[in-house]
């Protein structure tokens, strides 16, 4: 654990970059390689880097665990109710707006299961 001013400032300058990055993978993901996986992965690195320079203990897991279930029925829900209506016969318009949402659906499943993991690790498990 670093607790550099220079690496906390370079990181601060880095912080904005990285969760441009990851949002912009996971809204491109339907066109270009990456996606919601790729895109949660870097959106969930923010957390971790964040905590490797600074450890404060004001992530609150069961807030994530929330997060993650209730986006995780959103996910089941979702492709569901768009298939079953026909919507992507119907409004063939539709079928990319879906995959944007699914992408951010998945993006933030996986931001939340990596935080998790790795909270999880460091809170409980490093004892």
């Amino acid at each position: 654990m670093s607790n550099s001013e220079l690496t906390s400032k370079s990181l601060g300058i880095i912080y904005p970059f990285m969760i441009l990055f990851g949002l912009y993978i996971i809204l491109n993901g339907h066109n270009s390689p990456g996606g919601g996986f790729q895109g949660g992965a870097v959106l969930s690195a923010v957390f971790m880097s964040r905590y490797l320079i600074s450890p404060v203990d004001d992530i609150k897991l069961n807030s994530l665990r929330i997060v993650e279930k209730v986006v995780y029925m959103l996910i089941i829900l979702f492709p569901t109710v768009f298939l079953l209506m026909m919507l992507n016969i119907k409004y063939p318009i539709l079928n990319q707006a879906y995959l944007i949402t699914m992408n951010i659906l998945i993006g933030i499943k996986v931001c939340c299961g990596l935080s998790i993991v790795f909270f999880r690790f460091v809170f409980y498990e490093s004892r």
